[in-house]
């Protein structure tokens, strides 16, 4: 499962990395991201960020570190509710991160976040550096998700907590059937309305029909060396949550 995600990419064999294609493609639709983001999930995901955080709020971090943090919504939404003293949102897309750091200074959360290209397969802050190292609808896009998921690992403070919520496919009928339906063929429609990227929105609905979900990524997870994995569909699965204890 694992490595059919890897093989997911926006602009199948043209040509070089899923890293350098992922990348391509959201400097691409960063301008575009966020209104079609919250489009596409009829405002939906913002419940899932907002219950996801809440869940990690109990441990009470003060060093997070967000990585795949796109434009920003998950970074400014853990600083407002968890109120830590820092927080660094680690992306490979610049054309995002600019995006994010317009919307933290338009809250004037910059001193509490700060924005920084990373490659999320090797991270350059030092071993135990964050209470908290969060991700949301990111981790799918790694080239090797596993790499990523021990660099997350690496980075975390013993006892700290890893927070990852990322889309994924619905089980049961009617919702996996109805979904299929919504992914195929409306979703890239309005992509291609609004960000006039046909290959984005293709892309992300085979991303996250090949990632591994549930009962594969606990163990994934527990492979790594994480503990006390938790994890619970939003919305009839239409989004997961995993927190795990390092």
């Amino acid at each position: 499962m694992a490595d059919a995600a890897e093989e997911v990419m926006p602009y199948g064999d043209r040509g070089g990395s899923k890293a350098e294609q992922v990348e391509e493609m959201f400097d691409d639709i960063a301008p575009t991201y966020d209104r079609l983001n919250h489009t596409l999930s009829l405002g939906i995901d913002k419940g899932w960020r907002r219950k996801a955080i809440d869940a990690l709020g109990q441990f009470g971090p003060q060093r997070i570190l967000d990585v795949a943090t796109g434009t920003g919504d998950f970074a400014i939404l853990s600083a407002q509710r968890l109120k830590p003293k820092c927080l660094i949102g680690a992306d490979i897309s610049e054309g995002m991160m600019a995006v994010g750091r317009r919307k933290v200074a338009e809250m004037g959360l910059q001193d509490v976040i700060r924005f920084q290209r990373e490659d999320c397969l090797q991270l350059s802050f030092p071993d135990e550096s964050f209470d908290a190292v969060t991700s949301a609808y990111g981790v799918r896009n790694f080239q090797d998700l596993e790499a990523g998921l021990r660099e997350m690992y690496r980075v975390l403070c013993e006892g700290g907590h890893l927070l990852i919520v990322e889309l994924t496919t619905p089980p049961r009928f009617p919702m996996k059937q109805l979904f299929w339906l919504y992914s195929h063929v409306v979703m890239p429609a309005i992509g291609w309305l609004i960000s006039h990227n046909d290959k984005a929105y293709t892309y992300l609905p085979a991303s996250m029909a090949a990632f591994p979900q549930g009962e594969v990524m606990e163990q994934i997870l527990l492979r790594i060396g994480f503990r006390s994995i938790q994890w619970k569909r939003f919305t009839f699965g239409l989004s997961t949550m995993y927190l795990a204890e390092k």
